[in-house]
């Protein structure tokens, strides 16, 4: 089966962020992908807008909508990147103004398989021109549950840019059973330049499994860049497909008799001393 993973470049225009959107998941539908992952923050960038934006979904549905719309339309699994959520797992509003980072996987048939709230959050000081990054200030953090759903490219992950820093998140998801991961981001230009793609092999390595890295990947204002560069990594930790900049779609093979073979000689898990 063949995965996509879709770079954007979103601004602060909803529709146009969609129009992007649907112009690439209809790039892999042609590409004949089973799956595509969109990127993190796909429909909106600018964080000041995610209020306004998740109380948009959670009065007329519009993001889910359009996810539904394009996985029945082009005919394949999608994995909505992030959205914005008013709600948390047990649907109450959230308060204090904030929203949740929601990642949500639809079938072919346009059903809501999975949902998956970010659980780290970017609260950094990067020294780039943003300097100050405070996700805590728009989201609050999803709850301790890791999330693996089964799709047709294998048993999927899921998890959201800043959790690639946490191993332990990876091991939980491996531990579920998770053959492939999804990793839906918009890494700064800094931090994505340093340790994007350090990060996605590194991941791929300790847990044998295919890591799907779909990133923002272009400037979308005076002082916000994000490094692009997504890429497919495969169970030995070897990129197989990548990009740089840009709006693109990357697509690769994923073979699960391979990652089978790879855990079947390197039974890495079975050597683990908790």
């Amino acid at each position: 089966m063949k995965a996509g993973v879709i770079q954007m470049v979103s601004g602060a225009e909803l529709e146009q962020n969609l129009s992007q959107a649907e112009r690439l998941i209809a790039e892999a539908a042609q590409a004949e992908c089973t799956l595509a992952l969109l990127p993190e923050n796909f429909a909106i960038f600018d964080s000041r807008q995610m209020r306004s934006v998740a109380e948009l979904e959670d009065t007329k549905g519009r993001l889910t909508e359009f996810l539904i719309h394009c996985a029945r339309v082009y005919g394949l699994w999608l994995v909505g990147g992030s959205i914005p959520a008013l709600r948390n797992e047990s649907n109450e509003a959230l308060d204090r103004g904030r929203v949740r980072s929601r990642s949500l996987v639809v079938d072919s048939d346009g059903e809501i398989c999975c949902s998956y709230d970010k659980r780290h959050l970017f609260d950094v000081d990067v020294g780039d021109a943003q300097q100050v990054y405070r996700e805590s200030d728009w989201i609050e953090p999803g709850g301790d549950e890791v999330q693996v759903v089964d799709t047709p490219v294998g048993r999927l992950g899921l998890s959201i840019c800043y959790d690639l820093r946490f191993p332990e998140h990876y091991q939980r998801l491996l531990a579920a059973g998770a053959q492939v991961i999804s990793v839906p981001s918009a890494f700064t230009w800094k931090t994505g330049k340093a340790h994007w793609k350090l990060l996605l092999r590194a991941r791929a390595c300790e847990t044998q499994c295919y890591v799907l890295g779909a990133n923002q990947g272009g400037r979308h204002s005076e002082t916000r860049e994000t490094w692009g560069h997504s890429m497919i990594v495969d169970p030995w930790g070897k990129v197989i497909s990548s990009c740089k900049r840009g709006a693109a779609l990357v697509t690769a093979d994923i073979d699960l008799d391979y990652l089978t073979d790879i855990r079947q000689r390197m039974p890495v898990r079975q050597h683990r001393r908790d």
